[in-house]
C-alpha cells in the first residue's frame, strides 16, 4: 500500500478575501491519503498553514449530498463542482473544486488501500 498525493486548483468563494481580486481566484490545493497512517482519513492542504484531516467518507458522500463532520462541510454544487467549507478559530474557508478531481483522488485512494494479492 502506498500513499496518494494529488494536486488540484480550487476557487475561493467566500466573502472574506483580502481584496476583490482575491475573491474567486484559483488556489492550489493538495489532497493526501496514507493507508498506513489511517486508512479512513484524508488530508486537504490549502495555501499557507491550512490543513484539515477528516474521514474519506465525507468526500464520498459530499459529492452526492450535503454532509458535515466537525469543522468540515462538503456538498455538491451543480453537476461538475463540489464545495468544501472549513471552519477554524481564525474564520471560515470556502473553496469550490471540480468534482472530477475529487473523484479521481478517491479512486486512487481505493486502489492504494486495496491489498495486492501475490
Amino acid at each position: 500500500m502506498s500513499a496518494v498525493e494529488q494536486y488540484a486548483r480550487a476557487h475561493i468563494v467566500t466573502d472574506t478575501a483580502d481584496s476583490p481580486e482575491d475573491e474567486g481566484r484559483a488556489v492550489p490545493v493538495a489532497f493526501h491519503y496514507d493507508p498506513e497512517t489511517d486508512s479512513r482519513q484524508v488530508r486537504i492542504t490549502l495555501p499557507g498553514p491550512h490543513e484539515w484531516v477528516f474521514p474519506r467518507e465525507l468526500l464520498e458522500q459530499g459529492l452526492r449530498v450535503p454532509v458535515s463532520n466537525g469543522d468540515v462541510r462538503v456538498w455538491p454544487c451543480g453537476r461538475v463542482q463540489a464545495v468544501m467549507e472549513f471552519h477554524s478559530p481564525k474564520g471560515v474557508a470556502v473553496v469550490q473544486v471540480d468534482s472530477k478531481a475529487l473523484m479521481r483522488f478517491l479512486r486512487r485512494t481505493y486502489l492504494a488501500a486495496t491489498p495486492v494479492a501475490h
